[in-house]
C-alpha cells in the first residue's frame, strides 16, 4: 500500500548583508519536487524581521502543510545544522533588508522565552551523518531574521499537528573568503534531501 502524500512547505531567503546570492534559496530551488512521502512547495522569503514570518504564514494558511521547514544561511558554520530552539529575541549587528537593526527586543512581548522545534532534528542529523554529510544539531538559531521566523512559526503552530523546523546551511565556496568554511551546493542539497527523508 503506497504511503499517503503530505505537503511540505520549504523556504529559503533572498540575499542579504551585501551578498549577491543566498545558498538557502539556491538549495531549495534545486531540490526535487517530491522527497519521500512529501510534495514540496518552495517559497522564497525576504530577509526582513516580521515580514519573513508573515510571508510563510500567509502561504501556509492557503496550503495547510503537514511540515514547514525553513532554510537559512549561516556564515562561519562548517555543517548543515538543524536548529533545536527558537528564542524570543531580536538583536543584530547588521541591518535586515529594510535597514532595521534591533537591539535586545522581544519578538512577541508577551510570548514565552523559547520554543523547541517540533521536527526530529536528532534523527535528521543522524541520517545526514550516516551519509558522511557534515551535520550537527544547533542550539542557537541566532537572533537575526532566521530565528525570528523559527520562533514566530513555532508560536503560531504550538499545540497543532503542523510540524515546524529550521535548518542553517554554510556558505557556498563561491561566497566564502579564503578563511571561511563552506560547502558545495550539491552537498547541501544532498543533506537537505536526507534530512527531509528522516522526517516522520
Amino acid at each position: 500500500m503506497s504511503q499517503a502524500r503530505q505537503k511540505l512547505l520549504i523556504t529559503g531567503f533572498d540575499p542579504f548583508g551585501g551578498r549577491s546570492i543566498n545558498p538557502s534559496w539556491l538549495a531549495v530551488q534545486a531540490l526535487p519536487d517530491q522527497i519521500g512521502s512529501f510534495d514540496l512547495v518552495k517559497l522564497q522569503i525576504p530577509t526582513i524581521y516580521g515580514i519573513a514570518a508573515q510571508t510563510v504564514l500567509h502561504e501556509a494558511k492557503m496550503l495547510s502543510p503537514s511540515v514547514i521547514l525553513c532554510i537559512g544561511q549561516a556564515a562561519g558554520r562548517r555543517s548543515i545544522t538543524p536548529e533545536f530552539v527558537g528564542i524570543n529575541l531580536r538583536h543584530s549587528s547588521i541591518a535586515d533588508n529594510r535597514d532595521f537593526c534591533p537591539k535586545d527586543s522581544p519578538i512577541l512581548p508577551a510570548g514565552p522565552t523559547a520554543y523547541f522545534t517540533t521536527l526530529p532534528v536528532r534523527s535528521m542529523t543522524a541520517a545526514m551523518s550516516a551519509k558522511k554529510i557534515p551535520s550537527a544539531v544547533s542550539y542557537s538559531a541566532g537572533t537575526f531574521v532566521c530565528n525570528d521566523v523559527l520562533y514566530t512559526l513555532l508560536h503560531h503552530y504550538a499545540g497543532t499537528d503542523t510540524k515546524v523546523g529550521f535548518i542553517h546551511v554554510p556558505l557556498l565556496p563561491e561566497q566564502a573568503n579564503t578563511d571561511e568554511p563552506s560547502l558545495p551546493l550539491h552537498l547541501i542539497c544532498d543533506g537537505l534531501r536526507t534530512a527531509i527523508e528522516a522526517i516522520t
